[in-house]
C-alpha cells in the first residue's frame, strides 16, 4: 500500500486541484458560479432537487446554480463544478461493476441506507462503484450527473476513498453535489499509532478509531503492544511474557479484518533491543547488566544469544498474525549507548561486537548488527520494514540494512540525526515528529498534548524534526506521516478523554498528508465542518 507509485496521479492533480478549488471557492462566497465556472459543463436545466427526487433526470425548465466544491476532510484535489440537482440518497441502489468491490458496495449502502443490488446495471437514481482507469491505485474519479454517483478507481483502494467522500457530502449537507471530484492522496502512507503496551485500550474503543480513521482516508494502523510495562497480546511461542490484560489472537483477528475492510494496514511493533521490560520479567537472565551487575532497564543482553531467540520467536509467531505490507522492527533507545563508555560499562557487549565484526567493531555496530539480523528474520515474510531514526548511526563499521525505512521521531535522543543526514544517503521516511505528531499521556519530560491548529497551520510532511522543514527536494523520500498515541502516564487521561483529545489532530495530520499545499479552509472553517461532519 505504502509503496504505490504516486507520480502519474501526483504532479498534475496538484496542480488542477489548486486552480479548481481556487476558482471554486471564490465562487461560493457568492452564489455558486463566478469564476469557477470557466470550468464548467454545459448548464442542465431541471426542477430544483426540493421539489423533485433526485433519481429524476432535470428537465429542461430551469437553470440550476453552478456546484461548489464538495466539503471534506481531507479536502478534494480537484472539483470541476457543474449545474444540475446534485445527489441525495432517497430511492436509488449501490450497484458494482467488479465483484471485488462487493465490500465497498455494502458498506456504503448499509451507510447511506441504500439497497445494496449488486452486479447490475446502474439506473436512475443509483450510485455506481467501478474499477478502470489507470496510475495510482488509491486514486479515484467521482462524477455525479442527472441524479446519479459513479465512482472508479484503479484499484478498490481508491473505490473505496470515494465511497468516503460521498459518505462525507451527504452527512455534511444531505447532498452530493454535481460535477466531478478527481482526487488521490498526497503521501502513500497515513498513519495513526497506538501504544497498547503501557495502557491497554479494549477492542471495542480500537475497533471505533479504525473506523474513524478509515473514514478519514488514512492507511495505516500502528500497535505498539510490547515494552517495559506489559506484553499485550496472546502468544503460544513464549505464554509465560503475556501481561494478563491482553488481546487474544481472535481479538487481533477481528481488529486486522476490520482494518483491512478500510483498506487499513495493521503494522505491529515489538521494540527491540530496548523497551523489553515485560519479556525480561519472565527472562532476567537476558537482562543487560554492567561490571558492577547493576541491571539495564528494558534492554535485554545482546550478546546473548537467548536475546535473539526469544525475539525471532515472536517475530515468526506473528507474522502471520499481521499479514500487512509493513512491520515496524523498534530500534530505539537501548541504554547501553546512554553511558559515557558503553564499552567500559559492558564489555561483555564490546568483545561481541569485535568477535562478530573486527577489531574497529564498537557497541553501535553490535546494535546495529542487532537490528539487521532483525531484518533477516523478517526477509522470508516479504515486508517492508520500518525502525526508529535513532537506531541508525552515524559512521562504523556496520551499516543499517539498506532496505529499512527511517521513522522519525526525535531529535533529542543519543545517536538522533538531522533528518537531511539520512535522506542524503538515499533512505526513505515517515514523519512521527515528536513536536507536533506526539500525543504522550500526561504529558511527561516536556511533551504537551498537541493541538489539531498547529498541525494544520504550521506542520507539513516536510516537517520533520523540531519545527524547520528539510529541503524540498526530498519530498518524494518522505513516504507520509504518522500521529502517534503514546501512553506514559496511562491513568492520566480516560479512553473517552483520549479519544476526543485527538480527534481534531487527526483531521488536521491526514489534511496536510492527503492534500498538498495550503488548506483551502482557515482553522475556524475546518473545525466548523469538522463538527457538522461529526465523527
Amino acid at each position: 500500500m505504502g509503496t504505490r507509485s504516486r507520480s502519474r496521479v501526483g504532479a498534475g492533480v496538484v496542480t488542477a486541484g489548486t486552480v479548481a478549488l481556487t476558482m471554486v471557492l471564490v465562487g461560493c462566497a457568492g452564489d455558486g458560479a463566478g469564476a469557477g465556472a470557466t470550468r464548467a459543463e454545459r448548464p442542465s436545466d431541471g426542477k430544483s432537487a426540493s421539489s423533485t427526487p433526485a433519481s429524476a433526470e432535470p428537465s429542461p425548465s430551469k437553470s440550476y446554480p453552478l456546484s461548489t466544491t464538495p466539503q471534506t476532510i481531507p479536502s478534494v484535489r480537484e472539483h470541476t463544478p457543474a449545474r444540475g440537482p446534485g445527489w441525495r440518497p432517497t430511492s436509488g441502489r449501490v450497484v458494482i461493476g467488479d465483484a471485488k468491490l462487493s465490500d465497498e458496495g455494502k458498506l456504503i449502502a448499509d451507510e447511506l441506507r441504500l439497497k445494496y443490488a449488486g452486479k447490475v446495471k446502474a439506473g436512475a437514481g443509483d450510485v455506481e462503484l467501478a474499477l478502470g482507469g489507470s496510475g495510482n491505485p488509491e486514486s479515484y474519479t467521482m462524477t455525479v450527473k442527472s441524479g446519479r454517483v459513479r465512482i472508479v478507481g484503479p484499484g478498490d483502494a481508491g473505490v473505496f476513498y470515494g465511497t468516503r467522500t460521498l459518505k462525507q457530502e451527504v452527512h455534511g449537507g444531505g447532498t452530493a453535489p454535481e460535477g466531478v471530484v478527481k482526487d488521490a492522496p498526497a503521501k502513500p502512507q497515513r498513519g495513526f499509532m497506538l501504544d497498547i503496551a503501557r495502557k491497554p485500550f479494549t477492542v471495542g474503543w480500537i475497533k471505533d478509531r479504525i473506523r474513524e480513521i478509515g473514514d478519514l482516508k488514512y492507511n495505516q494502523f500502528g500497535l505498539h503492544f510490547s515494552d517495559d510495562q506489559a506484553f499485550r497480546i496472546q502468544s503460544d511461542s513464549h505464554p509465560e511474557i503475556v501481561s494478563p490484560d491482553h488481546l487474544t489472537k481472535a481479538q487481533v483477528r477481528e481488529i486486522v479484518s476490520l482494518a483491512a475492510e478500510r483498506h487499513i494496514t495493521v503494522i505491529p511493533e515489538i521494540d527491540s533491543p530496548g523497551h523489553l521490560g515485560a519479556v525480561i520479567r519472565a527472562h532476567p537472565d537476558l537482562q543487560l547488566r554492567n561490571t558492577a551487575g547493576v541491571a539495564t532497564r528494558g534492554a535485554v543482553d545482546i550478546s546473548n544469544p537467548g536475546s535473539a531467540k526469544i525475539v525471532d520467536d515472536l517475530l515468526r509467531e506473528y507474522a502471520p498474525l499481521f499479514p500487512g505490507a509493513f512491520w515496524h522492527l523498534g530500534g530505539d533507545e537501548y541504554q547501553a549507548l546512554t553511558v559515557k563508555n558503553p564499552e567500559a560499562s559492558f564489555p561483555q557487549l564490546a568483545a561481541a561486537a569485535k568477535k562478530k565484526y573486527g577489531p574497529n567493531a564498537t557497541v553501535e555496530d553490535l546494535t546495529t548488527g542487532w537490528l539487521n539480523d532483525r531484518v533477516a528474520t523478517m526477509k522470508p515474510f516479504n515486508r517492508s520494514l520500518k525502525a526508529w531514526n535513532d537506531g541508525f548511526f552515524r559512521g562504523g563499521v556496520v551499516k543499517a540494512d539498506k532496505s529499512l525505512e527511517v521513522a522519525y521521531w526525535t531529535g533529542r535522543e543519543i545517536g538522533a540525526r538531522p533528518p537531511e543526514e539520512y535522506l542524503a544517503e538515499g533512505r526513505k521516511m515517515t514523519d512521527y515528529n515528536d513536536e507536533y505528531l506526539y500525543y504522550v499521556l500526561g504529558q511527561p519530560n516536556n511533551f504537551l498534548y498537541p493541538t489539531g491548529q498547529r498541525i494544520y497551520e504550521s506542520w507539513t510532511p516536510l516537517v520533520v524534526r523540531g519545527t524547520t522543514p528539510v529541503p524540498a527536494k526530498y519530498d518524494s523520500q518522505i513516504l507520509g506521516g504518522t500521529f502517534a498515541v503514546w501512553s506514559d502516564l496511562a491513568n492520566s487521561q480516560t479512553q473517552a478523554e483520549v479519544a476526543q483529545g485527538i480527534r481534531m489532530p487527526l483531521r488536521a495530520t491526514i489534511q496536510k498528508l492527503w492534500y498538498p499545499g495550503k488548506p483551502p479552509l482557515t482553522w475556524p472553517q475546518f473545525v466548523a465542518l469538522a463538527n457538522r461532519l461529526g465523527s
